[in-house]
């Protein structure tokens, strides 16, 4: 089979069809109206190497004698193929800005909003660029060739300690129903978690219209709701990052200096992140092993996680098997969605089957088949 280590040279996925230059043009008209005088703005692209949601772009700002390095966030446009049936930046903006002032979890200060989209078209915020290293989603970090999978054994368990004790800080914020309360999920249920799960039914509902249904998907939909958690109780809400791996982290020394990406925080149990840090190395490790590279076999197993989490917390989580089959559905719908998105920019052809959307098909097949779904 081919070996896979690196992307092309001229490898791209196209994220927006929105013009850089006429998007700085007006911010810099903005932004002298927030500042009170004359602002020069230079926008440039992101990266390819993370994310597949929002557009995100590079901001240097000049403004009354000084200098500032941001990073823009700005909705994406709906004919671009959205992932997420809507965009919350106010969210974002204060779910960065309440976690700044309320836990030592190293997060980018927010700078400006502008929620109604007047200005460019979809709301965006600006918050500060930090410098980092970030584990590469493309190609994933288990492929080889990057500076985690070369660090020692050493370096990779510092950087996992120190990614679970993210997790550990963010949970323990005291009243976070009270406190991120505008978090929680606009659907039915009697406790965060059922709003949570059938917030996802809905969003799946609405990436299959276009595409067609899975019947993965739809066996573990089935699954998790004869199979219930206990682990939904109401002692247990806290604030959920969402998409909480360490691709959506930066690091240095390999511990974390920026924490990002909060478009999918919300409120309930701590295993939800917890799985899915798991279930993420689980993703990216299965594909290096369909290509049949060595990956990071014992990076972030489950039970190293729930040990470290205990040692941060004092709070021993259970199994975490419900919490990963509930990562893989909602990978599947984002799949649905970013591979419409490629379709949509002619980057691969509509396939007859939309499971083979799915980069985790495997996977997502075989944990169901382990828990008997």
């Amino acid at each position: 089979m081919c070996r896979v280590t690196q992307a092309p040279d001229d490898f791209h996925l196209q994220r927006s069809s929105r013009d850089p230059d006429a998007m700085a043009s007006r911010l810099r008209d903005w932004l002298g109206e927030e500042t009170g005088g004359p602002v020069e703005v230079r926008l440039s692209g992101g990266s390819d190497a993370n994310g597949m949601s929002s557009d995100t772009l590079l901001a240097d700002v000049a403004w009354a004698g000084e200098t500032g390095a941001f990073v823009l966030r700005l909705a994406p446009s709906p004919g671009d193929v959205p992932v997420f049936r809507s965009y919350r930046l106010d969210h974002q903006y204060d779910v960065l800005r309440l976690v700044g002032r309320l836990t030592a979890v190293p997060v980018p200060e927010p700078r400006w909003l502008e929620p109604t989209g007047a200005v460019l078209g979809a709301p965006f915020f600006l918050m500060e660029r930090i410098h980092g290293l970030v584990p590469p989603d493309v190609m994933p970090y288990p492929f080889g060739d990057n500076w985690l999978f070369d660090a020692s054994p050493e370096q990779q368990r510092a950087l996992q300690e120190a990614s679970v004790g993210v997790l550990g800080r963010l949970h323990s914020i005291p009243r976070a129903e009270e406190i991120f309360g505008f978090l929680d999920r606009a659907a039915e249920g009697a406790t965060p978690l059922r709003r949570h799960v059938q917030d996802t039914r809905d969003w799946y509902a609405w990436a299959a219209a276009d595409l067609g249904s899975s019947p993965l998907v739809e066996r573990a939909l089935a699954w998790l709701e004869r199979e219930w958690p206990a682990a939904d109780r109401p002692d247990n809400v806290v604030l959920s990052w969402g998409d909480a791996r360490i691709g959506n982290v930066l690091y240095r020394d390999f511990a974390p200096v920026a924490v990002l990406d909060w478009e999918m925080a919300g409120l309930g149990p701590r295993e939800i992140d917890l799985g899915w840090m798991v279930f993420a190395h689980r993703v990216f490790q299965g594909l290096a092993e369909a290509f049949e590279l060595p990956g990071m076999p014992d990076f972030l197993r489950v039970g190293d996680v729930r040990s470290s989490y205990l040692r941060e917390t004092g709070v021993e989580v259970g199994d975490l098997t419900w919490f990963e089959v509930y990562a893989a559905v909602i990978w599947a719908v984002v799949f649905l969605r970013t591979g419409a998105r490629q379709v949509h920019f002619g980057e691969i052809p509509m396939p007859q089957d939309v499971e083979a959307l799915f980069h985790h098909r495997p996977l997502l097949a075989a944990l169901l088949d382990e828990v008997g779904a």
